[in-house]
């Protein structure tokens, strides 16, 4: 029996890290299955976003009957609190501790406020939408403070976690752990929209405030469950009379190990080329291409299997000597041809050209998003690894947000202005608002290219950034 099982034994332990996504980034330090709980933070973040941005935004305005432009600012919230996140890093990069943590605190305090965040929430949002003579101003603060408490959490919870995870994983692995995290941030979206979706089919004020409190259990538990025994207690490192440099020394000390400013500059503009479709491919998708529902409900699945063998790819390159910047290059590329071929799907009426550019604004994107976030993991040296990350979240989460929301005005201005024939006979179709946004898009990621050429020239030549430092982690922040 023992001889029967130990052939299919080693099967197994080469089949698993040559097929299942990233089981390689396991090493003897940080084994798989800590790395995968590790990684669990990463799932309650995407279901908070999928939560704030996606599910809340159709029920607020269709169910509950709260004003779209009530509804855009609410969304909004979390993202004014982006640009905090390099203080966050540099907090737990120096936290005072009698415990030794550094990173932990920080992930215990923003899971307590998505926790909070995601408890108050359904009530407010039962306040929010009674009529005039029901307190709207009440329901108005008690949604705004639900959504912002969440925001600031999710925030808080990533770059402490991100920061733990590169402190964790031998340099060598980072790559690897870089792809992994972002898969799970993916997978949590993917599967909690459709969860969402399932139960609240048959929406009913009482399944709303079922769900979203369930959502916050949820996260409670995973996140303890991601934390649990994954720091070592370090107490000498966070002892209280330990000197905390500034936030605007430690700021100075990081710009002078690397080109933070331009990578921070590449980060902001690739972030916007490839986010502000964000919201209106679908809507492309049905108004230009008379796709069904059915057919641009999987422009989604298509768009995450391109974004996914992005990670994939980008992790095997990084493994084989492959640089970051370099790789996010390869994507910004990439992502320029994609944007060409979904404006060419309509004067060509081909939906097989469409759909081909959405998997390959997934691919590009992904290229850049594990390029851009390996680079900023290599600027910083001894105990700058938060405020690295801090930085690259900052940046990314704000050019997210105002792109999205850029690129839905921009669609909706020119839409309207050609509809009333402003713009001229040749503007005059549906397609018209979508592709200023696209060829803006285009623009943005060529701006990229340019940006990052300094940094290109700079790996060709040897110029190697520093990973080999350690990223640093979190008694309770103060």
């Amino acid at each position: 029996m023992s001889s029967a099982k130990s052939p299919l034994i080693q099967v197994w332990k080469r089949l698993g890290p040559r097929f299942l996504p990233f089981a390689d980034a396991a090493t003897t330090e940080l084994p798989l299955g800590r790395l995968l709980r590790l990684s669990f933070f990463q799932i309650t973040v995407g279901m908070a976003i999928v939560l704030l941005t996606g599910t809340l935004n159709r029920v607020m305005i269709h169910e509950l009957g709260v004003p779209a432009s009530l509804v855009a600012a609410m969304v909004a919230l979390p993202i004014l609190f982006a640009p905090f996140r390099a203080l966050i890093g540099h907090r737990s990069d120096h936290h005072r501790s009698f415990l030794g943590w550094r990173r932990v605190p920080y992930i215990w305090l923003g899971s307590l406020l998505q926790f909070g965040g995601l408890a108050i929430m359904p009530f407010a949002l039962m306040v929010l939408s009674a009529t005039a003579e029901q307190a709207p101003i009440a329901g108005s603060i008690g949604a705004a403070l639900a959504f912002l408490l969440t925001g600031v959490g999710l925030h808080t919870t990533q770059t402490a976690g991100l920061a733990l995870a590169t402190d964790l994983a031998p340099e060598y692995k980072r790559p690897r752990v870089v792809a992994l995290l972002y898969f799970m941030l993916l997978f949590g979206m993917m599967v909690s929209a459709l969860v969402y979706g399932a139960l609240l089919t048959d929406f009913s004020p009482g399944l709303l405030i079922r769900v979203i409190q369930g959502a916050a259990v949820i996260t409670m538990t995973l996140n303890l469950i991601a934390l649990w025994k994954q720091e070592p207690r370090n107490p000498e490192r966070t002892r209280v009379d330990q000197p905390r440099p500034t936030f605007g020394q430690a700021w100075h000390s990081l710009k002078e190990k690397g080109r933070v400013g331009r990578l921070l500059v590449v980060i902001g503009l690739g972030t916007a080329g490839f986010g502000m479709q964000d919201i209106i491919l679908e809507p492309y998708g049905a108004a230009v291409l008379d796709l069904s529902v059915s057919a641009t409900t999987t422009l989604t699945a298509m768009w995450a299997a391109g974004m996914l063998a992005g990670f994939g790819i980008s992790a095997w390159l990084l493994d084989r000597g492959g640089h970051p910047y370099r790789l996010a290059a390869v994507g910004t590329t990439l992502g320029v041809a994609a944007f060409a071929a979904v404006i060419l799907s309509a004067p060509l009426e081909s939906p097989l050209l469409f759909r081909f550019g959405i998997i390959l604004i997934g691919f590009g994107g992904g290229l850049f998003a594990v390029g851009t976030l390996v680079a900023a993991m290599g600027l910083s040296t001894g105990e700058e690894t938060g405020i690295a990350l801090g930085a690259w979240g900052a940046v990314q989460a704000t050019a997210a947000g105002v792109a999205v929301a850029t690129g839905a005005g921009v669609s909706d201005l020119v839409t309207a202005l050609a509809e009333q024939g402003i713009l001229g006979e040749v503007m005059a179709s549906p397609a018209a608002g979508y592709s200023v946004v696209y060829h803006i898009e285009i623009a943005l990621l060529l701006a990229t290219l340019v940006a990052i050429w300094p940094l290109t020239r700079a790996a060709q030549q040897g110029e190697q950034t520093s990973s080999s430092s350690r990223f640093g982690l979190a008694d309770f922040p103060g």
